[in-house]
């Protein structure tokens, strides 16, 4: 008993291991969409004071555009066909919104309001609610 025992702490210590590995690849795309989250998540962390946000913005805008360009660059993705691949690109001011608010010489959460149909005037005109 002793020994099964340890044969099964031993396998379940190897597949922990193994399960870790292969959900810690994650491709360019995947990166770009992790970063892009996190750096919309901290424009619109309410809890955040002025001054920090803008301190997190500036450094996550310069990641950000790093791992636009590497996906923009990158030649293994042009053979890719799977759907996140389709969906950076086809969404492209959602996807490289940094390079999309130098290209239209807008601030990054404009850029992501203006593709969600928001307005700075239906964000200072809503109310918190319930429905």
């Amino acid at each position: 008993m002793q020994l099964r025992l340890k044969h099964f702490a031993a396998g379940a210590a190897l597949l922990a291991v193994a399960a870790a590995a292969a959900a810690a690849t994650a491709g360019p795309v995947e990166n770009l969409e992790r970063e892009r989250a996190i750096m919309l998540a901290t424009l619109l962390d309410p809890n955040l004071a002025p001054g920090d946000r803008q301190a997190k913005v500036e450094t996550a805008k310069a990641r950000l555009a790093d791992l636009e360009r590497i996906v923009l660059r990158d030649s293994s993705l042009a053979g890719r066909n799977t759907p996140a691949v389709r969906r950076v690109f086809e969404n492209y001011d959602l996807s490289f919104l940094v390079h999309a608010a130098l290209e239209k010489n807008m601030a990054v959460v404009d850029v992501w309001f203006e593709q969600m149909g928001l307005t700075s005037a239906n964000v200072l005109a809503a109310r918190k609610g319930r429905k």
